[in-house]
């Protein structure tokens, strides 16, 4: 039975600008406040690509493996799939470029 890589840690660096918020002081400024969470917004939309990047991949795995399939897939199942395996990493790819550019 192979043996399975532990799971590898989330791990993210911080910008210098990244601070600690005690929730429960008020904002100096309500743009102070927009500010917070403005950042705590794009934060969020960077997990979420990351997200659907990694489904993205996951998908054009399970793709390939029904384009590989056989004769068990029916033959335009196994074509859309092999295309699908193909074009995916580089949809991800591209997203993750654009993504890093907007930030």
């Amino acid at each position: 039975m192979p043996k399975t890589q532990p799971a590898k840690p989330d791990l993210r660096l911080v910008s210098a600008e990244a601070e600690v918020y005690d929730l429960m002081r008020a904002p100096a400024t309500t743009a102070d406040r927009v500010k917070r969470l403005q950042l705590e917004a794009r934060a969020l939309a960077v997990e979420q690509i990351e997200a659907l990047e990694k489904l993205l991949l996951q998908a054009s795995a399970m793709a390939r493996e029904i384009a590989d399939g056989g004769e068990a897939y029916p033959v335009g199942a196994r074509e859309l799939a092999g295309r699908l395996a193909s074009d995916l990493p580089a949809r991800a790819q591209t997203l993750k470029a654009v993504a890093s550019r907007s930030l």
